[in-house]
């Protein structure tokens, strides 16, 4: 707390000064220019004002990527980063007062209100949100080219890194994308320094520190509680691991896919090798039983991006979820326009407070992207249902619950219910069809994990000063390698920047929510799957047009961040802490079959 030294002088219009008065006076707590209650309540009107303008900024700026929006961008960013900063300077005023539950936690969450906090200094400050802006930038135009007039997109390479598999094809594409996020490296040291020092005026000791207090527990307690749930998952992601690489051996050669070591990061069918569904094809356990061709389906009855969300919005309005507003459908960007660039990167927006909901896609007739399109309207359903809280409570309970609402519903996306909606012939229920059906599930879900975690691992230390810059891509692939078990299969180097090349990185979205979502995901369906009265195996339900399990789903998405994210948990699952036993629950069919494919193997790397 400041405190301030109030001298006769100070008090000459109040009372005279006697000449008796000792020669310091004490000191005295600054008081508050206004009571906790009408802090609060201001700095809400001023947070919609600042949300709806940044909000504007944002979205023009990522679906017209133009030197004009990313100064409008920029500017508005910096106004924010701004007002932040100045508002939690006034908010310090409060941290020793005893303060009713609610007033306590919207004066916290305000500190915890930006994901890149600014030094104070205005240069400074300025300084941060370009080079946040022109790193985004960097990305969303990005291009490997081979020539000049041989120019491939990100969201290309990313489809010919699904279709592609010869090996050397595939190398050529993924050293291709990489060469975008070499001029980031040296912007992204700085921005690593300023946010610190932003950090730093909010009472973190770095950045990492900052992100990991948002979980209403101390950041080192969050930390050992995302270990204990990779522990949880940790088995089975060993034995999908070994089964994949010696599949990918058998197809391309124990030469270059060794069976002790890790997997080469180019053939796993993902840029990032972050999830490997597109390998399902090459994985298939039972070859044409029960086939998902989802894709196929979409070709051939040529859905239109629009018909593949409202296929999704459906699937919310059985739950008895509302439809989504008109300005839905004519703001959101549903393909990529042919006369300029933007961000591809699915996205879900609420726009002033959630009263404008969009989405910002380049949708591709496939099962995956259709799987996102249900996955973002979960983030878009998440914010219509909260927009009546206050500002600084329209959020997720944390981050990990945004993500997880939309991947919840995924999980209902069984055979059965495609089969319903027209995407597939009648599936059948056989051993080998849901066998079928979690490897396909598996090499998205399961593979994911660990990157979700390592993403923000290597951050917090690059944060917290335990990599060096000159260590940047060495840390990268030694954590990558540790946790997935792939590697490169060409040198890199410190000339290199790989972080850069994933789009969270530059544009500064804290990862590990992704992380927690994939573990919340199994959980919410379980609970859900139990009020919906299901009888039998968890893998087989499907919550469609259950209004009974959707009235409580939306019941939560409704309170926001306005309390503990446990007391949320609570209400939905029963229990205050996050279980990635449904994730074992889940795959247990799949998981007998892995070891039955990996007897005699070396499993490990």
């Amino acid at each position: 707390m400041k405190k301030l030294l109030i001298g006769c002088f100070a008090l000459m219009f109040i009372v005279a000064c006697s000449e008796q008065a000792p020669e310091e006076s004490p000191a005295v707590e600054a008081a508050p220019a206004e009571s906790p209650e009408a802090f609060v309540a201001r700095v809400n009107e001023e947070l919609k004002e600042l949300n709806r303008e940044r909000g504007a900024a944002g979205w023009v700026r990522a679906t017209y990527i133009i030197g004009d929006t990313a100064i409008l961008s920029s500017l508005a960013n910096e106004r924010y980063a701004k007002w932040h900063g100045e508002t939690v300077e006034q908010a310090l005023a409060y941290d020793d007062m005893d303060l009713a539950p609610e007033t306590r936690r919207a004066i916290d969450l305000l500190k915890l209100g930006t994901s890149l906090p600014a030094p104070k200094d205005a240069a400074k400050r300025r300084e941060l949100t370009q080079i946040a802006t022109e790193m985004t930038g960097i990305y969303g135009a990005g291009k490997y080219c081979r020539s000049d007039n041989d120019c491939i997109s990100g969201p290309e390479l990313e489809q010919m890194m699904r279709d592609v598999r010869d090996y050397d094809s595939l190398l050529e594409l993924w050293t291709g994308w990489r060469e975008i996020s070499v001029p980031m490296r040296d912007k992204f040291e700085r921005y690593v320094e300023l946010a610190n020092e932003g950090a730093a005026t909010l009472g973190y000791d770095n950045l990492g520190e900052m992100w990991r207090a948002g979980f209403d527990m101390s950041p080192a307690e969050f930390r050992t509680e995302t270990n204990r749930l990779w522990d949880q998952v940790k088995p089975l992601y060993d034995e999908l691991h070994c089964h994949v690489r010696g599949q990918l051996g058998e197809i391309y050669g124990t030469d270059k896919v060794p069976q002790d070591g890790p997997i080469p990061a180019h053939i796993l069918g993902n840029m990032w090798a972050q999830e490997w569904a597109s390998l399902y094809d090459l994985l298939e356990p039972y070859p044409g039983v029960s086939d998902l061709d989802v894709d196929s389906t979409l070709r051939t009855k040529n859905y239109s991006p629009q018909e593949m969300v409202r296929s999704a919005e459906s699937f919310y309005v059985s739950l008895g979820m509302p439809r989504l507003p008109d300005t839905f459908w004519e703001r959101s960007q549903f393909s990529k326009p042919q006369d300029r660039e933007v961000v591809c990167h699915a996205s879900a927006w609420g726009l002033d407070g959630g009263n404008d909901l969009r989405i910002k896609m380049c949708i591709n007739q496939t099962y995956d992207e259709l799987r996102v399109i249900y996955h973002e309207l979960g983030h878009n359903y998440y914010q219509g249902a909260y927009k009546d809280q206050p500002p600084l409570f329209q959020g997720g309970a944390h981050g990990g619950f945004h993500e997880a609402i939309g991947d919840t519903v995924v999980l209902s996306m069984t055979p059965g219910y495609l089969a319903e909606i027209g995407l597939i012939g009648e599936a059948g229920q056989n051993d080998q069809a849901v066998i079928n059906r979690q490897m396909q599930m598996a090499l998205d879900s399961i593979a994911f994990l660990p990157f979700g975690k390592l993403i923000d691992e290597w951050r917090w230390a690059v944060f917290a000063g335990e990599v060096a810059p000159e260590d940047y891509n060495k840390s990268w692939w030694e954590m990558r390698t540790r946790y997935q078990g792939i590697a490169p299969a060409v040198d890199r180097t410190e000339a290199d920047f790989d972080p850069g090349a994933k789009y969270h990185v530059p544009g500064n979205v804290s990862y590990t929510r992704y992380f927690l979502a994939r573990i919340l995901q199994f959980q919410f369906h379980r609970s859900l799957c139990e009020l919906a009265g299901h009888e039998g195996e968890l893998h087989a339900c499907s919550i469609f047009g259950n209004e009974d399990a959707g009235a409580r789903f939306y019941a939560m998405l409704e309170t926001g961040q306005s309390e503990p994210w446990q007391d949320t948990l609570e209400k939905l699952t029963g229990t205050r802490e996050m279980d990635a036993s449904a994730i074992i629950d889940y795959f247990a069919p799949l998981m007998a079959y892995l070891k039955e494919q990996n007897a005699g193997r070396t499993c490990g790397w």
